[in-house]
């Protein structure tokens, strides 16, 4: 190699190098801009609700105990093999959902450090990562001790809880400026989440009771399932009466329209709920109308949390 070479050739490397990285600087700039940043935050939301949802189908179909153990689906494969049949595929696929979970997750926590770099926005990003591992290790909990009814609950307060934190994501990507609320305004959006939250979690013990445990061999928690159906339903129809009457107060002040509507369509899934929960309890449980409620009650968390953000800011 002549003399003069060697430095021309170190150039064009450098040049080269730099000419990748401004590509790749470009590439993720457009791939994790505002717009992807925000339907970021709603896939993490819906993916969150998603998943209760499959989880209540495993446990409607009889599936929980499809994959016998964890974090193998069996002792001797990390995934589902003929034998478990469509139970062992249903189990399967709701445990690939997790790592669906992850991905929109991780991706989030790149995109708010690539597009807004805020510490608030970042650390929903970094908690509901933490609540999927959390998730997962509760779930394979509840396999190890053959779907105890009391585990299982424990597995949707966690989800419950997720949802809370990817709707304060939303509303923490999107900055909404709100109408100030006057102190009965929010005194009774606090009573409307606490009562609404008593139902849900209520609604999870009364899960516990019922027929649908997940495998037709799992535990019961031995409590009177018809007893707490109506335990379930008082704090319910309570939060069904404030929603309406905040929905007459937020209506005539809230100038944004926020409140407002939050809490109208809280209203609406609080009524479908309730028609929904006694159209189950007299028609015996049908497997569709319980999933219905499992996804509502989930659709609920996240409009509670949102309908008390909007009146509580400023």
């Amino acid at each position: 190699m002549k003399d003069g070479a060697a430095p021309h050739l170190a150039q064009f490397y450098l040049r080269r190098k730099e000419l990748v990285k401004v590509s790749v600087m470009n590439s993720l700039q457009r791939l994790f801009n505002e717009k992807s940043f925000r339907v970021l935050a709603w896939a993490s939301l819906i993916s969150e609700i998603l998943i209760v949802a499959t989880g209540g189908a495993v446990r409607l179909t009889a599936s929980g105990l499809g994959c016998p153990t964890w974090p193998n689906c069996t002792p001797d494969s990390l995934v589902t093999v003929p034998e478990m049949g469509i139970h062992g595929l249903i189990e399967f696929g709701n445990r690939l959902l997790t790592f669906v979970l992850l991905a929109v997750a991780l991706s989030f926590v790149v995109a708010s450090i690539r597009v807004r770099n805020g510490r608030k926005v970042l650390s929903t990003g970094i908690w509901l990562i933490a609540g999927i591992f959390l998730q997962a290790l509760v779930g394979g909990i509840t396999v190890l001790t053959k779907l105890n009814p009391w585990v299982v609950g424990l597995h949707f307060v966690i989800s419950a809880a997720m949802i809370a934190i990817a709707s304060l994501q939303i509303w923490r990507v999107y900055e909404p400026t709100t109408t100030v609320s006057a102190r009965g305004e929010k005194t009774l959006s606090l009573a409307l989440v606490l009562f609404g939250t008593i139902a849900i979690l209520v609604g999870i013990v009364v899960t516990g009771s019922g027929p649908h445990a997940g495998d037709y061999a799992a535990p019961r928690n031995g409590l009177d399932s018809e007893l707490w159906q109506h335990f379930h339903s008082y704090p319910a129809y309570i939060a069904l009466a404030i929603a309406i009457f905040l929905l007459g107060k937020t209506r005539r002040r809230d100038v944004d329209g926020y409140a407002s509507r939050l809490t109208f369509w809280t209203l609406v899934v609080l009524l479908v709920q309730a028609a929904v929960g006694v159209a189950q309890a007299r028609l015996g449980l049908p497997i569709g109308l319980v999933l219905l409620h499992i996804g509502l009650a989930a659709t609920l968390a996240a409009l509670l949390t949102l309908q008390w953000l909007a009146v509580r800011s400023k």
